[in-house]
């Protein structure tokens, strides 16, 4: 399967210039929601990532994804390995578990995310699962930035991957892009203006 040109037909791989959600600029963006708008596309991807986790024998419970951006990805996963599915969401900044949603002491939890870079918005609700009595016992992800190690691929994890590295990270794929603090970023030197996309943006 070849997640890159599935992301291309879908206009989920942008190119211009973009702020990022960590303050950085860069010439391409994924817009996994414009992959996900397919419920057919969604059904693929979620099949294939939970196949890739089924062959790990990792036992997993329930999947718990942060709002926004992982509700569909984390959804439609769950419905491939047959769990339940949850998700925190933030109340005035702060990751919360609302709508009665609940996790037993000691459920296993895989995180989910549409795109994982840093993977710190997934911590973030990881940390709400874990103050339940949880487990989390993984973390997947349609695409990965790059910034952190997935399974069954070559990349290392940078400094600033803030997924724990003794559970396993899950992706399709790894997107790496070059990035640019504002203050050096070449597209700003060319006179362009960074546009912020995605859940937290425009």
């Amino acid at each position: 399967m070849n997640i890159k040109q599935i992301y291309m037909d879908a206009d989920a791989l942008l190119e211009g210039h973009f702020k990022l959600s960590s303050g950085n600029h860069s010439q391409f963006y994924l817009q996994s929601a414009k992959v996900l708008e397919d419920p057919k596309t969604a059904k693929l991807l979620a099949d294939k990532l939970a196949e890739e986790i089924k062959k790990s024998g990792l036992k997993i419970d329930t999947v718990c994804a942060p709002a926004l951006g992982g509700l569909i990805a984390g959804f439609a996963l769950a419905t491939a390995l047959d769990v339940r599915f949850i998700f925190a969401e933030r109340v005035d900044g702060v990751m919360s578990m609302r709508r009665g949603f609940k996790v037993s002491h000691g459920e296993r939890v895989l995180m989910c995310e549409d795109i994982i870079t840093t993977g710190g918005s997934a911590m973030e609700a990881a940390s709400v699962v874990k103050g339940f009595g949880g487990e989390i016992v993984g973390v997947a992800a349609l695409a990965n930035r790059g910034f952190c190690k997935r399974e069954n691929s070559t990349l290392e994890s940078k400094s600033n991957c803030k997924l724990p590295q003794d559970i396993p990270f899950f992706a399709l794929e790894d997107f790496t892009f070059l990035m640019y603090e504002p203050s050096k970023c070449p597209l700003c030197k060319d006179g362009s203006q960074a546009i912020k996309p995605g859940s937290r943006g425009n």
